[in-house]
């Protein structure tokens, strides 16, 4: 039943993504008809879990922390498109999304130059389609990750209180970092007292379901379609942080 999520969310561990630049090879999956809740696995799993991730996770959390944040980010990924996918919700992608698809007979009987020259044209039209949306969504979150300050977000997750966890997830919406960037953003969160918990769901919202990636998504997908994602995986990610601060 869960199948292709497993499989998807193991793909999103390996590869080495940000929610932003996972988001043409969503967009290639949706147009090669993998089944969208398969394809939305691998969204959630690439930024969230990547090696990146579970190199410094490790380094900076220690093991037990780490592993569980990995897991928990993979149950994630498969349990929310898992979700999505029942939903059936496809008529809400974009109707040129569609347009898009390959013929699969064609691709079939390409030789290897053959399926290289025709990867290149297929990343050139998505490109042409979502590049205004990559460079806005980019510079906003650029904008905003290099002009708030660290202590901003202390003075308004550093409490112990129940409102805080999905508190840290709403902030962490409207900006952008790669895992890289943000891990260690969590870590100087919990040095200066924030809730472990609370820190990593806010870490998680940022590489996740960050504003410029859904400005991004709105290319490609309908709102409907968007606000379920955001539902879902805001949901699960308020899980974790509630389980880490319960354990830690």
């Amino acid at each position: 039943m869960f199948a292709g999520n497993i499989m998807a969310g193991l793909l999103g561990i390996v590869t080495p993504f940000c929610s932003c630049s996972a988001i043409p090879l969503f967009l290639g999956f949706v147009e090669a008809e993998i089944p969208l809740g398969v394809t939305f696995s691998f969204l959630i799993a690439a930024p969230l879990i990547n090696e990146v991730a579970v190199i410094m996770l490790i380094g900076l959390f220690g093991w037990k922390t780490g592993l569980i944040y990995i897991l928990s980010g993979l149950v994630i990924a498969i349990v929310s498109g898992w979700i999505i996918g029942k939903l059936k919700l496809e008529k809400w992608i974009q109707d040129w999304v569609f347009k898009n698809r390959a013929d699969d007979v064609q691709t079939i009987n390409l030789n290897l130059e053959g399926r290289i020259r025709k990867g290149f044209l297929a990343v050139k039209n998505i490109l042409s389609k979502i590049w205004i949306y990559l460079i806005a969504g980019i510079a906003i979150g650029a904008f905003i990750h290099g002009y708030v300050p660290n202590d901003f977000f202390v003075s308004i997750l550093n409490k112990s209180t129940w409102y805080t966890v999905p508190l840290s997830v709403l902030v962490g919406i409207p900006l952008y970092s790669c895992t890289a960037g943000a891990v260690p953003v969590a870590f100087s969160l919990i040095e200066k007292g924030v809730p472990l918990g609370t820190a990593l769901a806010f870490m998680m919202s940022v590489i996740g379901i960050s504003l410029p990636e859904l400005i991004i998504l709105k290319k490609v997908l309908k709102l409907p379609l968007i606000l379920t994602f955001v539902g879902v995986l805001a949901v699960g990610i308020m899980l974790v942080g509630y389980l880490f601060n319960i354990i830690f």
